[in-house]
This record gives structure tokens, C-alpha cells and sequence, in this order.
């Protein structure tokens, strides 16, 4: 009980914070993103999102390193600087709007561009002009400033890597090391800006060993499916994920 107060949680708070955490790793394992989103819209039904958000950041950094054995040498990485340049760009933006903008709307309005471009992909859209530098730019900034109120950067990128019909191995390990570099640079944000307290620290502590159980068995689920199977099950869990989040604004 004393250990709860530390995580100023109750105990059935805590067993449901730890599925929510498991439950992400394993898609994180799968899909290579997920994370994020799942966690966010779990546990928003006990935290309010300015103490989410410092949690996510710095799981996220724990579970990219988790992901490395799987997943090193599937990275592209001039795709990732490319991403980073924008993202740097972008993250110091998101963090300002979370402190004045209702989280609510952002949610909102990020679940529903979701949804429309998830749609549009599952009805066979493909647009491999896309693949330039000035568009990935444009998506790192862009994946910056939602990462940087809402944790939810990496649907953006996962949603650009889909439309240019990138390969999923490629997809899943050059989204995780976009998220282990970027979620260290939100989080140092976050820390200077003081939304990192020891709460935050303890909660990410008293979880972190889930993890790699988790990315282990999302692992093994991608390791048997076939391409068609793994891009219908991001295009899934993306619709699923958004209507989760409106939803759960429109009860709120």
C-alpha cells in the first residue's frame, strides 16, 4: 500500500494501468506503433492527460530499446533523419499546445483525419509521388506536433510509410527507432518544462518489466503473418483505436 501511494494509485487503478501498458506492448510488438495511442486511451479513464503524457514519453523510450533485438536491422535510417528533421521541428509546438489547447479537440479532430485516410487505404490508395524529402519533412513536423500534446505522433508516419507501400518490416523497425529518438527529445522537453514529476517516475518504474513480455509475444504474432494479414490489421487497429477516442470524448 505505501508502494500505491507512490504511484498515488489505488490498487484495482494500478492492475488496470498495468493491462493497459501490457496489452500496448504487445500491438507496439506487432504493429511497430500503437503504443501511444492504446496507452492514451486507456488510461485516460484514470489520469488526466497532462500526467499521461510524461508516462507515455518515457515508456516509449524503454520499449524501443526492448524492440532493438527484433528490429535493428530492418531500420531505414536515411528515412528516419529525414522524419527527425521535421519532428525536432514540431515536438516543442505540440508540448506549448498541451498546456492551452483542450485536449479534447486535438483528440478529436486527430481520430477523425485517422479514420479518413485508414479508410482510404483499405480501398487500395497508393501514392508513391509522396516519397520525397519535402513530404517526409512535412510528416515529421507534423508527427512532432501531435507527439508533442498528445503522445499520438506516430500515426501520422505509420499513415505516410502505408500510402507509399512500404514493406511492413521496414514499416515496424524504422517506426521504432523514430520513436526511441524522438521520445527522448520530448521528454528532455517535457522535463525543462516541468510536466516530469516523481510520480511520473515511479509509475514508469513499477511497470517497466512488463514490457518485453509484451513485445515478445506481439513479436511472434509478426513473425507468422503474411503482409495482406499485417496491413489489414494496422488499417483495423487505426479505425479501431480513432473510434475508441471519440467515443470515449463524446461520453466525457
Amino acid at each position: 500500500m505505501i508502494l500505491l501511494n507512490l504511484f498515488n494509485l489505488d490498487f484495482n487503478n494500478f492492475i488496470f494501468f498495468a493491462l493497459i501498458i501490457f496489452t500496448a506492448a504487445i500491438v507496439r510488438g506487432f504493429n511497430g506503433f500503437g503504443f501511444s495511442a492504446i496507452s492514451v486511451s486507456g488510461l485516460s479513464f484514470i489520469l488526466p492527460p497532462i500526467e499521461i503524457v510524461p508516462i507515455i514519453l518515457l515508456l516509449e523510450v524503454f520499449v524501443s530499446i526492448f524492440m532493438i533485438p527484433y528490429i535493428w536491422n530492418k531500420i531505414d535510417w536515411k528515412f528516419v533523419i529525414q522524419i527527425l528533421i521535421g519532428i525536432i521541428i514540431g515536438s516543442p509546438i505540440g508540448l506549448l499546445l498541451l498546456k492551452y489547447l483542450s485536449p479534447q479537440i486535438t483528440h478529436l479532430i486527430i481520430c477523425l483525419v485517422v479514420i479518413f485516410f485508414s479508410l482510404l487505404l483499405m480501398r487500395g490508395y497508393v501514392n508513391l509521388k509522396i516519397n520525397n524529402l519535402f513530404s517526409k519533412i512535412a510528416t515529421g513536423i507534423i508527427s512532432g506536433v501531435v507527439n508533442g500534446f498528445s503522445t499520438l505522433g506516430g500515426l501520422p508516419v505509420a499513415l505516410f510509410l502505408l500510402v507509399t507501400s512500404i514493406q511492413p518490416a521496414v514499416i515496424r523497425g524504422s517506426l521504432a527507432a523514430i520513436f526511441f529518438l524522438t521520445d527522448i527529445y520530448a521528454f528532455t522537453l517535457s522535463f525543462f518544462s516541468g510536466i516530469i514529476d516523481m510520480i511520473t517516475i515511479y509509475r514508469v518504474l513499477s511497470i517497466i518489466l512488463v514490457l518485453p513480455f509484451g513485445i515478445y509475444i506481439g513479436d511472434k504474432f509478426f513473425v507468422k503473418a503474411k503482409e495482406a494479414t499485417y496491413r489489414k490489421a494496422v488499417f483495423y487497429f487505426l479505425i479501431l483505436i480513432s473510434l475508441i477516442g471519440i467515443l470515449r470524448i463524446l461520453l466525457s
